[in-house]
């Protein structure tokens, strides 16, 4: 697998109001002048970022209302770290009509030119700060202090831990550091200033999570786990928090990996993280803004129906599933890094990645 220590990646942001980073996205939608075929009796498999537990089978619900003859069971549906749905096809050899991912450099450096021909990325979402309201610790969080909040509350005795995810198999483990050390470098002028609470180590080899103050969570188990007081907060995509988390608190969007600016790129540029790569071998990875993106694996059981999904994703339809509540900010059309090779039925459905994208992915 190719290094992902490269300079951070622009993307598309929408603008937040009174804050100069990002800029406006407008989604101009254009309907293909036909829907992909599919064959009869076919069943769709589905396999996803975690983030998109909520969603993606609310489009595959819709796919079935729309399509005599199709299924789409939960049984065929995994949600999990995206570097685990990798690991799945590329070394399990598991089989699905789709597989979409939380960080885009992922499918062309894990699974082209094998096990897929081309990525499509349909959406961006930021990192928040889920927490348990009842905790004294956050009262008056914000976006500027929660890191602040999150190291009072932790460090007080008898609170519960804050959650982590496992950076190796899932991109919101990584990301969820790289927000610790932004709000540090931002706000404290010290990127080890929060982390430091949380992790050590993470140069040449992989964070060591302080066992005093964290607790491994797994992104099914997590909000049960912040409920129930368990943990006290955790990290994670809006994406995921607008049904999962009651209360979370949103970020500078530098800090929440969404900016795009020039201070965001430079800001991302001085970190890393390492963790151990599907070879087994330690990989560095760096800050990026968010994007995350699909495909139809080469070796998809029903490639018409993946390319149908495809199809609804990126229509006005999809737009509102994957917006609501504000969970993504969609991208429409689809950025693909090669347009050349998407189903011919989808090409009014995407374009090229602009060009201060392309630069970052494998050549």
């Amino acid at each position: 697998m190719a290094s992902r220590a490269v300079v951070a990646v622009v993307v598309l942001v929408v603008a937040l109001a009174g804050i100069g980073v990002g800029f406006v996205a407008g989604y101009e939608y254009r309907t293909p002048t036909s829907s992909p075929s599919v064959v009869t009796n076919d069943t769709l498999s589905i396999l996803g970022a975690g983030t998109l537990v909520d969603i993606f089978p609310r489009l595959a619900s819709a796919l079935v209302n729309e399509t005599p003859g199709i299924t789409a069971p939960v049984a065929t549906q995994t949600y999990e770290g995206s570097l685990d749905i990798t690991t799945a096809i590329t070394t399990l050899a598991t089989k699905s009509d789709v597989a979409a991912v939380a960080d885009f450099r992922l499918i062309p450096e894990l699974l082209e030119p094998k096990f897929a021909s081309y990525e499509v990325v349909f959406g961006t979402t930021a990192e928040v700060l889920c927490y348990n309201a009842s905790i004294a610790a956050f009262n008056g969080i914000n976006s500027t202090n929660w890191a602040e909040k999150l190291v009072k509350d932790v460090t007080t005795p008898g609170n519960a831990p804050f959650a982590y995810w496992n950076a190796s198999t899932d991109p919101n483990g990584y990301n969820e550091i790289f927000s610790l050390e932004l709000q540090g470098m931002i706000y404290n002028n010290s990127a080890s200033q929060f982390y430091s609470t949380f992790y050590s180590g993470g140069s040449t080899s992989p964070a060591v999570p302080n066992p005093s103050t964290t607790k491994l969570e797994h992104e099914s188990q997590a909000t049960l786990d912040l409920a129930s007081g368990v943990v006290s907060a955790l990290i994670t995509y809006r994406g995921f928090a607008v049904t999962g988390c009651p209360n979370y608190v949103t970020f500078n969007p530098i800090v929440g990996l969404e900016a795009n600016n020039s201070t965001a790129l430079a800001d991302y540029a001085k970190l890393s993280t390492t963790i151990v790569g599907s070879s087994g071998a330690f990989e560095t990875v760096v800050p990026a803004p968010i994007l995350f993106a699909i495909t139809v694996p080469s070796n998809a059981p029903n490639p018409a129906l993946g390319a149908a999904f495809l199809h609804l994703l990126l229509s006005p339809q999809g737009d509102a599933i994957i917006s609501d509540h504000g969970a993504f900010d969609p991208i429409f059309p689809g950025w693909s890094n090669d347009p050349s090779a998407v189903p011919s039925v989808l090409a009014p459905d995407v374009v090229v990645l602009p060009s201060w994208a392309t630069p970052f992915l494998p050549s």
